[in-house]
């Protein structure tokens, strides 16, 4: 007979974190859990942790609330099957995981948990926590940056880091022409070297605009989400104008689609 545990949502936090636990557990034993859930590692579960984590951060960018419970849901959900394989691999469990957590949220805020002075800006306890971060690593500066993070956001973090112990351009006119200088180089290896070159060239670019989104104060992910989000709006404008015309984007041409587009521009389509 299975738990009354598993189906009992009337309780608080605390319990519903138990009972996911326990769902969790149903669905990874050996004998009676489902075989896909079984058959699942640390590397296979990854890519879904990070597909749920870019989920959420799409809900609170299109402002819905009523999705963003079931997302961060789907969030929690992806810690505790990682705690749970663990687990059952004898290394830990998510008391762990949630010790872990708390213990470093505590000693990261000395000015809420200790005797530190909390009169202090947000700038300020941004750099404190980034001091507190750096006493904790031991290797170096660059150390501990995840692999798995998206690239332009891995980019911004590596270049943070480089700029707190001085390695940094003055000011965005530094960058700017090196992004000047970056672009005549890739057009260089368009001319005359291979796709590997090339693909060089182009990151090398792409990290120095990131760097000139630091400098100006942008995010670059959170730039380049707005511009694919703007880019679908608008391109949805063409294929509604060409299916008012009785076609396609694809019995199109670029010169209609390109009048279409800045028509949406027009219309102040965002």
């Amino acid at each position: 007979m299975a738990n009354p545990m598993l189906f009992d949502d009337s309780g608080d936090a605390g319990a519903q974190m138990l009972r996911l636990q326990a769902i969790m557990a149903c669905l990874r034993d050996p004998k009676t859990g489902c075989p896909w859930d079984i058959e699942q590692d640390f590397a296979s579960i990854a890519p879904y942790t990070i597909e749920e984590a870019h989920e959420v951060a799409d809900a609170i960018e299109r402002q819905a609330w009523d999705e963003l419970p079931g997302e961060l849901g789907d969030l929690a959900f992806q810690v505790v099957y990682h705690a749970q394989m663990a687990a059952e691999g004898g290394m830990f469990d998510l008391a762990d995981v949630l010790r872990a957590i708390c213990a470093k949220m505590i000693h990261r805020h000395p000015h809420v948990f200790g005797d530190e002075n909390r009169d202090k800006s947000a700038a300020q306890q941004v750099a404190d926590w980034e001091r507190i971060k750096a006493a904790e690593r031991s290797a170096g500066v660059l150390d501990g940056v995840a692999l798995g993070l998206p690239a332009l956001t891995r980019a911004l973090k590596l270049q943070n880091r480089a700029a707190r112990v001085g390695f940094d351009w003055p000011s965005s006119r530094e960058v700017l022409a090196k992004i000047t200088e970056e672009a005549e180089e890739l057009e260089e290896a368009q001319d005359r070297l291979g796709p590997a070159e090339i693909a060089e060239e182009y990151g090398d670019l792409l990290f120095v605009m990131v760097n000139l989104g630091r400098h100006m104060g942008v995010d670059p992910e959170a730039a380049l989400r707005a511009a694919n989000a703007k880019f679908t709006r608008r391109f949805g404008h063409i294929e509604q104008a060409l299916a008012a015309r009785g076609r396609s984007p694809a019995q199109s041409d670029l010169a209609e689609m390109d009048a279409l587009w800045d028509e949406a521009k027009a219309l102040g389509i965002k």
